[in-house]
């Protein structure tokens, strides 16, 4: 266990910077001051004014084990993500076999222990038959409760009405919902067959997959939890529409919160014609006034977590035609980097932008003791050099899937360094030591 010492830091942290020391002891953060004297046994790092942020919560991703494990695993997707300044993160219930039941979740769980570098929570998944299950979640044990409203997953989609508002009657967790309505989506898919064949051109997948969809979606769920006041969280918002739908102000205190992802801060329509089906997903991006939308409710807390909904897929999957090319995208290990652009470029500032993947997913989920600088909390930590610069290319990315939707983009900010749990797990270049990610608790 490392003693540490980190001098001269510009820490960012509930909605202020200042400069300080902070000390590390035996997993936690043991201090933090103005100044802070060496003791004999301790390490000194002395980061000479770079940021120090609390480490990122990626509430939104998909690392594929069990049943997907050559698109990526419980090893190789953490290890991107401490790469990319990432310390925990909430996985979704969608592999396979799905997490529908308590022995599902638990197998998850053993399966991170000693090979997840990022500590890690997992969602509980629905489906029309397992409603006696999710009545009997152990609310310590997972986030909340994952429904894909109308946006089929295997066996995962829920579309009965009756289903839907027990679910959200008797969740004793939060509901965590996907929604796009699927009726409308397999409409808009078959005039583009009428038109196109099979080779339908990828820049129609916003009109496929439509605003509509998603808005008449979010508008059910949304009603569902006021009917039944249960806690609601909304992943991936994608259009300006939904955004009018919640309420801004600080994530305490709501009872439905939205989530949007940093693919939706970067990319628009236009960036089909270039990227194709490498920026393919669902919800699916929309239009350039569409991302400008969503930065705002950034800005004015409509939306309350940032996240990234990473999911990756193959290459060779990737560069078949449209109609046959999954949807998803490997996000987690250039999240950081990306969003600290959009603050660079003047869309939020930097203590808002940690509040959104920082300091809401840990409020939201109830993640004890981290996504915050307090004494006492574990010390995951990322310290950022602002003016190093990233260059996104092939050979450095860690997800086993092995590309980037962001390949040959430059960022100012760099990740200089990752700890998880006092740990120094990423140093800027390379890995470092063995797996320490932990199970994360959660407290209701």
């Amino acid at each position: 266990m490392s003693n540490l010492l980190i001098q001269n830091a510009r820490m960012v942290n509930e909605g202020r910077e200042f400069n300080g020391d902070l000390r590390i002891r035996d997993q936690r953060i043991a201090a933090i001051a103005p100044h802070l004297f060496p003791r004999s046994d301790e390490k000194v790092l002395d980061i000479k004014g770079r940021w120090l942020f609390p480490g990122v919560i990626d509430a939104q991703v998909h690392f594929r084990e069990p049943g997907f494990e050559y698109k990526g695993d419980l090893s190789s997707e953490p290890a991107a993500a401490v790469a990319g300044g990432v310390t925990s993160y909430l996985e979704m219930p969608n592999t396979k076999p799905p997490v529908l039941d308590n022995e599902a979740l638990e197998d998850k769980y053993h399966r991170a222990s000693g090979r997840s570098r990022a500590n890690f929570g997992f969602y509980f998944g629905t489906s029309n038959d397992n409603l006696e299950a999710i009545k009997r979640i152990d609310p310590k044990t997972t986030p909340g409760l994952k429904i894909f409203m109308g946006a089929s997953t295997g066996n995962m989609l829920v579309d009965d009405p009756d289903i839907l508002n027990a679910i959200f009657s008797h969740t004793p967790v939060p509901i965590i919902t996907h929604c796009e309505d699927t009726p409308m989506i397999e409409a808009e898919m078959a005039k583009a067959r009428a038109i196109y064949g099979d080779d339908i051109p990828v820049d129609l997948h916003g009109e496929i997959r439509s605003r509509e969809a998603c808005i008449k979606s979010t508008r059910l769920a949304i009603s569902l939890a006021k009917k039944h006041s249960t806690p609601l969280h909304v992943l991936h918002i994608s259009t300006a529409e939904e955004l009018e739908l919640f309420a801004p102000g600080p994530v305490t205190g709501k009872l439905i919160t939205a989530e949007t992802c940093v693919h939706f801060l970067h990319f628009a329509r236009n960036d089909y014609f270039r990227l194709g089906n490498f920026i393919k997903c669902n919800p699916a991006i929309k239009e350039a006034s569409d991302r400008e939308a969503i930065l705002r409710a950034i800005a004015d807390d409509r939306v309350d977590v940032l996240a990234t909904d990473h999911a990756p897929h193959t290459l060779e999957e990737k560069q078949l035609p449209y109609i046959k090319a999954p949807s998803g995208l490997p996000l987690v290990q250039d999240f950081l980097v990306v969003a600290l652009q959009k603050v660079r470029d003047g869309h939020f500032s930097l203590p808002h932008l940690i509040q959104k993947i920082c300091h809401n997913p840990a409020l939201r989920f109830g993640i004890q003791e981290r996504g915050f600088l307090r004494e006492g909390f574990f010390a995951d930590l990322v310290i950022v050099e602002p003016n190093a610069g990233t260059d996104i290319t092939r050979d450095k990315v860690l997800s086993k899937c092995g590309w980037s939707p962001f390949e040959g983009e430059h960022f100012d900010a760099k990740v200089a360094a990752t700890f998880v749990n006092g740990e120094l797990a990423y140093d800027g270049a390379r890995l470092v030591g063995a797996p320490l990610g932990q199970r994360l608790r959660f407290s209701r």
